[in-house]
């Protein structure tokens, strides 16, 4: 029989499912080192699997993807689309960027894979927002056209960092003195966990002991270093606010969603946080940002889900 595929690329893992009665089953995950291709990888899993025919499929990368030749920002893969949908004998073939993929999910979500933190009700097709601290920062809008959803990509991560507190000040000078420039990924991402450790630290003339974000994360959730939770406070703190911006950026009625590998291991500390007081606190639009509801992605394969979603609404075949 014929069939779909995903697949959910990084600069280490390469995962792939199949695609079939709006499901997704047969996981699995590879490490790119272990193919000199993306085509070889794939294939790989094709032969795995014997019994269906593969024609369509589409891949979720990391790295932009602007025509045909896309070339990955963090893995020595690159490859031409047109010539791997030949190689891989398919009918249709899409290539989206990964936060795309991300964005594209975001619709088809359950309640058993996101978590709502604080008030606010989803608007049905109205525009949602997504950003996802991790290694860097992603950031991607939805909005519904009359030919589905539609990802309004950009590189909103790299926005200038807005303080709002005594110590967000702080933690931007700290980042200012290093950097020369503070944009939002700087704060929100593993190595923003370190800066605001750092310029927290400077501010209260304390050594700063730590330099891996997982320690800091972990000193913190263990309360074994007053600073360190401190961060993690402010953290949340910060994710708050450039949140609220992006909802306020494009009227986000259906929700403002945040993913990547931070928030999710830390979803009971957010509900403890002031994550949504920070949203809200936009002002004279407080009541506006009140009524938009926040979630943290909790499903692991929120991008295969995305790649998928994105398959079914470009390729009728």
């Amino acid at each position: 029989m014929s069939t779909r595929f995903v697949a959910d690329v990084g600069g280490t893992n390469i995962r792939l499912a199949i695609f079939e009665n709006d499901k997704l089953h047969s996981i699995e995950k590879y490490l790119c080192n272990d193919f000199d291709t993306i085509g070889l990888a794939i294939k790989h899993y094709f032969a795995a699997h014997p019994q269906v025919k593969f024609t369509s499929g589409c891949i979720a990368i990391a790295c932009p993807v602007p025509g045909d030749w896309v070339k990955m920002t963090n893995h020595y893969w690159q490859f031409s689309i047109a010539a791997l949908k030949q190689e891989l004998a398919l009918d249709w073939l899409g290539v989206i960027n990964d936060f795309t993929s991300v964005a594209h999910s975001l619709p088809v979500l359950n309640s058993d894979q996101k978590v709502q933190i604080g008030g606010g009700e989803a608007v049905e097709k109205a525009n949602i927002a997504v950003c996802g601290p991790g290694t860097g920062l992603g950031v991607d809008h939805l909005t519904y056209t009359d030919d589905g959803w539609k990802a309004l990509d950009g590189e909103g991560g790299h926005v200038d960092f807005a303080p709002f507190d005594e110590y967000d000040f702080a933690i931007w000078q700290f980042v200012k003195n290093a950097l020369g420039h503070v944009s939002a990924e700087e704060v929100l991402s593993g190595r923003g966990v370190v800066h605001i450790y750092q310029g927290l630290a400077m501010h209260r003339s304390e050594e700063a002991k730590y330099t891996d974000p997982a320690d800091i994360t972990n000193k913190a959730m263990n309360n074994e270093c007053e600073l360190c939770v401190q961060a993690l406070h402010q953290f949340f703190r910060i994710l708050g606010s450039f949140a609220g911006n992006l909802a306020l950026n494009l009227g986000t009625a259906g929700g403002v969603y945040i993913g990547g590998g931070i928030a999710p291991r830390f979803v009971d500390f957010a509900k403890q946080s002031d994550f949504r007081a920070r949203f809200e606190a936009k002002g004279r639009f407080k009541d506006y940002v009140a009524s938009i509801p926040t979630f943290i992605i909790t499903e692991p394969d929120h991008g295969l889900l995305g790649a998928a979603a994105y398959l079914e609404q470009n390729y009728k075949g």
